[in-house]
């Protein structure tokens, strides 16, 4: 059987990346085979999870899956221990109901729960966040609780104040400002710009040897009970065989699902990586082209002062090369970003807002026939962006969650997906097999 553990916090930046991180560390030096998830859409946190491990981690999104789906995803990748970091505080999500939350993803799974409860500016009060918490949902799974920012000194109290509330203390994480990681407009800064990121983790896992209780966690870990589910993979028809699609992966271009990988992989890709930062073309022979998000703002004159990958790119995407290109790819492909020639394959220019443009979870779906799908298939996807564009598309209508707000976007056609949304290509494998299809008969001009 395999244990599992799921980390969450009363808010977001109350430390529970770095104690995932830190238990992480813990248990892989320990030689325990260890498998990381992460709550929610998120893009960063798993890129911290992969520093660790040396594998990559999986999303757990209730949104984008079904319960049985979620569980499918933790059966299908899970090892030894599983620990799964949540997102934003444990009850938040969509709506005051807090639909598609870590808690709706603990639910789902029947994981035990571990609360981070960041303690600086309180002490006794920490009873009180304790037990909002447990009892604010009926089956809340909150069984355990770690202090972040505490002391030996602090934490003897806190022990039994957590004690008193029917939860188990198991330990605390003390202030380590030589291991702290900054944050930017989009969260974190991402595992490949921190060039002494592995010292910072070691350092984490040392404080969570000495400060946590690692026996105690592996213990809560042992109780959670077996959980099967669908591999969203193996619900994929295969469209071909060995089709090369060049993926986009360096330090613009690093939003990407890995769930997306193994679907295309499933659907008949065989993925082909290339840097638009440091190669000089696309890779030869390939029948399709997916660009993720990424932070190509940070890029604009590297990317801008590659021509040769510039003209690559265009001449593939405007001779048909069949092209998913979502967010950070989709502002690649304008003639500007930020006033600084890129592609041009897309008219227009994209350029920064001074906040977040069509936040959060939507539902795609499609105006007309496309690379995806036929007109009125859909699609669960995420937005999350400071920047815009003065032409962002119109083949599909999002909508909210709520209904009550919607727009169009995306421009897409036969050969082309590229809109600001993120898709979780789980979501709808048929996407994936439409793609296939459509990479697998084209030709070149």
């Amino acid at each position: 059987m395999s244990a599992r553990i799921l980390i969450t916090g009363t808010n977001s930046g109350c430390g529970k990346t770095t104690v995932s991180i830190a238990l992480m560390k813990a248990l892989k030096d320990r030689a325990l085979d260890i498998c990381a998830f992460k709550c929610g859409p998120d893009y960063i946190d798993p890129m911290f999870h992969r520093a660790v491990l040396g594998i990559p981690s999986y999303n757990l999104d209730p949104f984008f899956c079904t319960p049985e789906q979620l569980k499918g995803v933790l059966f299908a990748h899970a090892r030894e221990i599983s620990v799964a970091e949540g997102v934003m505080g444990y009850y938040d999500g969509i709506g005051p109901e807090g639909d598609a939350s870590t808690f709706s993803v603990a639910q789902a799974t029947k994981t035990p729960v571990i609360l981070v409860v960041n303690v600086r500016g309180m002490y006794t009060s920490a009873g009180a966040v304790i037990k909002g918490f447990k009892s604010f949902r009926e089956g809340s799974g909150i069984e355990g609780v770690i202090f972040n920012g505490a002391s030996a000194m602090t934490y003897m109290d806190l022990a039994k104040i957590a004690e008193a509330q029917g939860v188990k203390p198991l330990g605390f994480m003390p202030k380590l400002p030589e291991a702290e990681i900054g944050s930017r407009h989009l969260g974190l800064i991402t595992a490949a710009e921190i060039e002494d990121l592995q010292e910072r983790i070691a350092a984490l896992g040392r404080a969570a040897e000495e400060h946590l209780d690692l026996d105690g966690i592996i213990e809560l870990a042992r109780t959670a009970p077996e959980v099967t589910g669908p591999d969203a993979a193996g619900c994929v028809k295969k469209a071909g065989s060995g089709i090369p699609i060049a993926v986009a992966r360096d330090e613009a271009f690093c939003f990407i699902y890995e769930e997306n990988i193994e679907v295309l992989k499933a659907a008949g890709f065989e993925p082909v990586w290339f840097s638009p930062l440091h190669d000089k073309e696309l890779p030869r022979g390939v029948k399709a082209l997916y660009l993720p998000g990424g932070y190509p703002e940070l890029y604009t004159l590297q990317l801008s002062e590659n021509n040769r990958m510039l003209h690559s790119v265009k001449n593939a995407v405007l001779q048909g090369l069949p092209t998913f290109a979502e967010c950070g790819g989709f502002m690649y492909l304008h003639e500007y970003l930020d006033g600084v020639p890129m592609v041009g394959a897309v008219k227009g220019r994209s350029f920064k807002t001074p906040r977040l443009q069509r936040f959060g979870y939507v539902t795609l779906t499609a105006k007309e026939d496309n690379l995806f799908c036929r007109a009125g298939g859909s699609i669960r996807a995420h937005e999350f962006h400071y920047y815009d564009s003065d032409n962002n598309g119109a083949s599909f209508r999002a909508e909210k969650p709520s209904g009550k707000r919607g727009w169009d976007c995306v421009i897409a056609n036969k050969n082309l997906y590229a809109g600001y949304p993120h898709l979780y290509l789980p979501a709808n494998p048929g996407f994936a097999e439409s793609f296939a299809r459509r990479a697998s008969e084209y030709a070149p001009l």
